[in-house]
């Protein structure tokens, strides 16, 4: 069933929409006026200093972070929409019949090649290093020599 469009929309129309954005941006401006007349203003060198966690900080925050960590993350997020993607096939399974069993059943198959290809190139080892990983190009030795003779 295709949704009817009403293409008789007028400005006047949106005008509850504009309203409450209003509305929203003007708390938020009278929140932060009110909260920096009436708070306290006691500075000091202690208070004044960056704060992380009780810990000093030491070093440059702009540090190398392993890319297995980025790798991991991206992982955990794609494996997690995915199954996410699940529940409201179980919700309405009895709905969908063999049709629905059958494209959950390839979605899964995909979804386990996908896992697979992740745990054959090692993405997930943390404590070795993987020659797999590489992307850089080997060198050919073998035309070396020959380039050499015939500049001689």
């Amino acid at each position: 069933m295709l949704l009817a469009i009403n293409s008789s929309y007028q400005p006047s129309d949106y005008l509850p929409i504009l309203i409450q954005f209003g509305l929203a941006v003007a708390f938020v401006a009278f929140a932060m006026v009110v909260s920096h007349l009436v708070g306290p203003k006691r500075h000091s060198r202690v208070k004044d200093a960056s704060f992380e966690c009780g810990i000093e900080s030491v070093g440059n925050a702009r540090t190398p972070i392993s890319v297995k960590y980025f790798l991991t993350a991206i992982l955990f997020v794609l494996f997690d929409v995915e199954v996410i993607f699940m529940y409201p096939w179980a919700v309405n399974f009895r709905q969908l019949g063999t049709a629905g069993f059958v494209e959950m059943f390839i979605f899964m198959t995909l979804l386990m090649a996908g896992f697979g290809y992740v745990i054959k190139k090692g993405i997930l080892r943390w404590n070795e290093a993987v020659p797999s990983q590489t992307f850089a190009a080997k060198p050919v030795l073998e035309k070396q020599p020959a380039i050499a003779a015939q500049a001689a």
